[in-house]
């Protein structure tokens, strides 16, 4: 058995699965003030008379640090960064602790000019006087050599708790964004950290010790150990969630849009050939232009608890929540007072509902029936408004998905699928009013949840190959051989999938289900001097696909 867990703005899912099916499905409400006592009720009504020993595991996806993020609350940490002539580090400073340094490395990763000891000493005692714990150190040209950062890190280690390297980040070349990406890492640790290890602690006192995965940007996941190094990947992994979970219903050889209509939110995404769009740089939320590999989405805020008012004679929807519907006990009339009033929900207090659509419908001089009518179609036109923004701006640029790169390529949907509690509801309204293919996916209300479950373990591996130098680096991992003047391209693939299937398995993958690999990027260089060649240089980017596991395709029927 395995358990998935979808934390959302305004309800937490969790799943417990098995090879014929779904054996639980619970849905708490979301306390954004404790999030772990949230999961732990989840978790609690999922194993109520179950025997600990048989789940095999458990994946969460989380708002934790995407909620950090928007919301600026971050601990301070410190920078320090070399960039050497040429650039002027100082202008993509990240916070008051960023620290320029001396010391470089070119483009061939060769010294250009030394670290400066005493720099960095100094440095380091000013910012622990100033009780900076965590610390991000980022040079220039480190995925060419990491030398410096690695030193910059020995002689600042016995400071701080905690140091990242930009050089772990990504295989990518990219300044500001590595900068932005090692910072966002080391904000979001000590949060991140805290978190798990309580859930952690929670389950094992429970009985319950298999590996935690947490769910990726990239709809991949990773064990709660590697988590630890990389917490800036757990950014939009609840996207990502209801991406995941909406695959398996997707139609082959066209496009499909995904919407997962939450009570705060509504993401939105898109598949071609069931295949997820991809971030081809890297996440960008607010001032933060990171290497965080991601699926492509967006969200607009707007969903079925959003605030309904009326301002200046129009229906104005959200993009605020103010507590649940007025049919669930709450203050303000949302959309799903909405669906109670036209008869659309069962659930909910219908006169509690009709008391607050009543409002509205007094202020736009209609009856209630047709007031509610109203707010179910402007819920339905801002949501397909945004989705069709998107599509626009998807098509003014090259499309990038998660298995290749389509030059040329114009999404062009003919189908819709919804997730969400809301889900079978707008699925009948969108369809009536856009003339388009839409349906609520099997289970849509924890379908997030599924998906999440039901992720594999995804990663990449960028390898250089300098063959006038005598070397072979994947500095991302940590590695670094010898090689011979004959190293040649099967090589180089040859090195980059052992390297792969090692970094997959102590992510936490299962060793059966590392078959889907794939080469993302090759390129060969001749190194001339005086019209005489020297060697090569080789460069490739592997990886493991996102996808789904294994042994569950009865969950999926």
């Amino acid at each position: 058995m395995i358990i998935g867990i979808d934390v959302g703005g305004t309800h937490t899912d969790a799943v417990l699965l098995s090879s014929n099916g779904i054996e639980k499905k619970v849905k708490v409400s979301t306390d954004s003030t404790d999030l772990f006592h949230t999961i732990l009720s989840g978790f609690s009504q999922l194993l109520d008379n179950i025997d600990p020993k048989k789940i095999k595991r458990v994946v969460i996806s989380t708002t934790l640090t995407t909620n950090a993020i928007v919301q600026q609350n971050m601990n301070p940490v410190g920078m320090i960064v070399s960039a050497g002539p040429g650039i002027d580090p100082a202008s993509f400073k990240t916070g008051k602790h960023y620290y320029c340094v001396t010391g470089s490395i070119n483009h061939r990763g060769r010294e250009k000019a030394p670290v400066n000891k005493m720099e960095i000493e100094d440095i380091a005692r000013k910012m622990k006087k100033q009780g900076i714990e965590y610390v991000g150190v980022v040079g220039k040209f480190c995925v060419r050599n990491p030398s410096h950062e690695i030193l910059i890190k020995r002689i600042s280690n016995k400071y701080f708790k905690k140091i990242f390297l930009g050089h772990h980040v990504s295989g990518n070349l990219n300044f500001p964004r590595r900068i932005a990406t090692t910072h966002l890492n080391a904000a979001v640790f000590s949060l991140h950290k805290s978190f798990f290890e309580a859930v952690k602690q929670s389950l094992e006192e429970k009985g319950l010790t298999v590996p935690i995965q947490i769910l990726k940007a990239d709809g991949g996941t990773m064990s709660l150990e590697s988590s630890m190094s990389f917490p800036g990947q757990t950014v939009l992994s609840g996207p990502a969630a209801s991406i995941m979970g909406a695959i398996p219903y997707a139609p082959e050889n066209q496009d499909a849009i995904v919407l997962d209509i939450g009570g705060t939110t509504t993401d939105i995404a898109f598949l071609v050939d069931k295949a997820p769009l991809l971030e081809p740089v890297g996440i960008r939320r607010g001032q933060y232009k990171s290497l965080i590999r991601s699926l492509r989405t967006d969200s607009k805020g707007i969903g079925g608890d959003s605030v309904v008012r009326v301002k200046d004679k129009e229906l104005v929807i959200g993009p605020d929540r103010k507590g649940p519907a007025m049919a669930f006990g709450g203050h303000e009339p949302t959309p799903t007072d909405a669906l109670v009033v036209l008869g659309l929900m069962d659930e909910g207090n219908l006169q509690n509902a009709r008391k607050g659509i009543h409002a509205i419908a007094l202020d736009l001089g209609l009856t209630d029936d047709e007031a509610a009518d109203q707010i179910f179609k402007k819920c339905c036109s801002i949501i397909l408004k945004k989705t069709f923004e998107m599509i626009d701006k998807l098509n003014s640029k090259p499309v990038y998905t998660v298995h290749e790169f389509l030059e040329g390529y114009k999404i062009s949907p003919r189908k819709i699928l919804l997730l969400g509690g809301p889900a079978p509801y707008f699925a009948k309204k969108i369809e009536e009013l856009y003339q388009i293919e839409t349906v609520a996916v099997p289970e849509y209300s924890v379908a997030n949840a599924i998906g999440a479950a039901l992720a594999r373990t995804t990663c990449e591996v960028s390898l250089n190959a300098d063959t006038e130098h005598g070397i072979v680096t994947a500095h991302e991992e940590d590695f670094a051989e010898p090689i011979s003047k004959t190293y040649s391209d099967d090589d180089l693939i040859e090195t980059a999938y052992a390297l792969l299937k090692e970094k997959a398995i102590n992510s936490g993958a299962d060793p059966d289900n590392l078959d889907e690999v794939e080469v993302v990027e090759f390129q060969k260089f001749n190194i001339v001097r005086n019209f005489s060649p020297r060697g090569k240089i080789f460069r490739t980017k592997i990886q493991l696909k996102p996808g789904l596991i294994k042994g569950f395709e009865k969950v999926l029927q």
